[in-house]
């Protein structure tokens, strides 16, 4: 057994939902069948009610021009839940850390500490610009170890006064801190610059789901300078009662796909300078018309890349082969997954119901 306790998560679509995954055009927002269930409040209320009766530890909410305000949103969802946590992502530097600690410090306060941070820099040079931001790649990661010095110790209870390149900030310290609840850092970025923040200021390193011989080598080089380090991938699910339907979802999923929208988005996932987006797009390679062909290690599938930004993987085949290669993640010390499925209300039960279980005895044996 891991020595990590293991933790499943899901994935909130706050930029709509469906059967398909939908595309990204090379200017902002998304193209898609106009069947696609908008982000009401009313639906992800449902799919959040989902997640926390499927028994999910934690809701993760995405941050960009895309995607509803995540505060706002987690906020009000708390409302409507009980039980499960919400990872919040925000952008690090658009806004004061002494601030975001406030906001926190309010959230876990209200929500009973139902908070974990997601700190995303952001790998998109036009989206950054739309959000007023000019700062080079490594510059925004320099800005972003800053920010998460500040916060950290904000949220631990502490005066700060710290003087960077990126930030000056005097005297801040917040007014009776909920310090009882701890907020985990949750970090991704798979560039030098990205894996340095993670090492000095990260509890979890995020991973997108690439072959595990891929990992392997990543997790052993931050390994060897943050031993404490924790880590979670972030994945997709195709899984049925048997191999054949699965891989028929994500034949009819591929088939789906317009191939102007792969073009569109892929022309925009160019031009990013992310690290993880562009190790995304060497696993597809620019697509195949057949889904096996897109199968880049042993029921890890890259078709979804062709059109979302970011995470492009799903595991595809039976209950028991998803929990298997989940397993074999497990082994190489990943200790929380966060997971999705189109569509997310009904994948929410299907995955809790039928891979969970299976994984935690695999897991416990």
């Amino acid at each position: 057994m891991p020595d990590s306790p293991l933790l499943l998560h899901w994935f909130l679509p706050t930029g709509g939902d469906g059967r398909d995954p939908g595309g990204v055009t090379a200017v902002q927002g998304r193209t898609g069948s106009a069947t696609r269930r908008p982000a009401g409040i009313g639906y992800l209320s449902q799919v959040a009610r989902a997640a926390e009766q499927a028994g999910f530890h934690s809701l993760l909410t995405p941050v960009g021009l895309g995607c509803v305000d995540p505060w706002i949103l987690t906020s009000a969802l708390t409302q409507h839940t009980d039980r499960i946590g919400f990872l919040v992502a925000f952008r690090a530097g658009f806004a004061s850390p002494t601030l975001l600690a406030q906001q926190a410090d309010a959230f876990r306060k209200f929500a009973g500490g139902r908070l974990r941070l997601n700190v995303v820099t952001g790998g998109d040079p036009v989206e950054q610009r739309a959000y007023g931001d000019h700062l080079a790649h490594d510059q925004r990661y320099a800005r972003t170890d800053e920010v998460m010095a500040v916060l950290r110790d904000l949220l631990d209870g502490k005066r700060v006064d710290h003087t960077g390149e990126h930030l000056t900030i005097e005297g801040a310290q917040l007014h009776d801190p909920a310090v009882e609840h701890p907020v985990p850092l949750y970090f991704g970025g798979a560039s030098p610059a990205a894996e340095a923040v993670a090492a000095r200021r990260a509890d979890v390193q995020l991973l997108w789901g690439e072959p595990p011989a891929a990992l392997t080598r990543r997790i052993e080089r931050l390994r060897a300078v943050a031993p404490e380090l924790r880590y979670g991938l972030r994945l997709h699910i195709i899984s049925r009662d048997t191999a054949a339907e699965a891989w028929a979802e994500a034949d009819r999923i591929l088939a789906g796909i317009d191939p102007e929208a792969v073009r569109a988005s892929q022309e925009r996932f160019a031009r990013m300078d992310s690290t993880g987006q562009a190790r995304m797009a060497a696993l597809h390679g620019g697509g195949s018309a057949d889904a096996a062909k897109l199968e880049v290690a042993p029921n890890l599938w890259a078709g979804i890349g062709l059109v979302r930004e970011g995470a492009g993987t799903a595991l595809v085949g039976s209950h028991d082969e998803v929990a298997q290669r989940l397993h074999e993640y497990r082994r190489l010390g990943i200790g929380e997954f966060i997971l999705s499925g189109y569509p997310h209300l009904e994948e929410a039960f299907r995955v809790g119901e039928e891979v969970a279980p299976r994984l935690r005895a695999l897991d416990a044996a």
